[in-house]
């Protein structure tokens, strides 16, 4: 049971540490200074937790599900909008801040962008600073702003240093018909996929473990549906 409170190995060299580390300050750095120069310092620092937190997620995990586009655009979208509704109807209280946070993981759910900083969003503008709260609606403005920009940042800067990004639906490999090959116990297991993981250098949010479940699984279904296909043949 202790071991389980142990953190897992990274699978990447220090290199892509430190091109995350250089990123992710650059991009919340020009996130924020964007949002200074147009709405102020004091409502660009307010949203300075948020865009850094994405900012991890962006040049991180860069291949995460989280950290793909319409993940920061739509997510920043519905924590702005739940957050200020929120705030006009119920107030600026701790407990109305729950309340949006709470309200932003269904809606974010609901539209397939969830992105966990934009919680801390909802709350941060719930239990905002005056020069915020003296903006009203047009919060929306610097918010929006600051995750474009960060967006932004992310796809100049990921791609520059040959970190694609955003990622797209992996191309399956071509299927080459000829002479069967002999058949082979080639079963993946955790430590396969831990060095495969390995050999990509790129930072994933999941464990080895975990993939090797699911691999399972999805083999189990796969087995499940030719069973059925052939059965379904013979009584056709």
């Amino acid at each position: 049971m202790l071991a389980r409170w142990l953190p897992a190995a990274i699978n990447t060299r220090p290199a892509e540490w430190s091109r995350a580390a250089i990123g992710m300050a650059l991009g919340t750095l020009f996130s924020v200074w964007v949002c200074a120069r147009l709405f102020g310092m004091d409502v660009a620092l307010h949203l300075l937790g948020p865009l850094g937190a994405s900012a991890v997620l962006l040049f991180a995990v860069s291949s995460g599900a989280l950290a793909q586009p319409w993940s920061i655009i739509g997510s920043y979208l519905c924590a702005a909008v739940v957050g200020l509704l929120v705030a006009r109807v119920l107030g600026r209280t701790l407990g109305s801040a729950c309340l949006a946070a709470g309200m932003t993981v269904i809606l974010m759910c609901w539209l397939r962008c969830l992105h966990p900083p934009a919680g801390g969003l909802a709350m941060t503008l719930v239990l905002a600073d005056p020069a915020s709260i003296a903006l009203g609606w047009h919060e929306l403005g610097p918010v929006m702003l600051g995750a474009s920009a960060l967006l932004a940042c992310a796809l100049a800067y990921n791609n520059a240093t040959r970190t694609r990004y955003p990622k797209g639906p992996v191309e399956s490999p071509a299927v080459i018909i000829g002479r069967a090959a002999p058949a082979l116990d080639a079963s993946i297991t955790a430590a396969d996929l831990k060095q495969a993981m390995a050999e990509m250098e790129q930072f994933y949010d999941v464990q080895p473990a975990e993939l090797e479940q699911l691999i399972h699984a999805a083999e189990g279904h796969a087995r499940r549906r030719s069973i059925g296909e052939v059965l379904a043949g013979r009584v056709a």
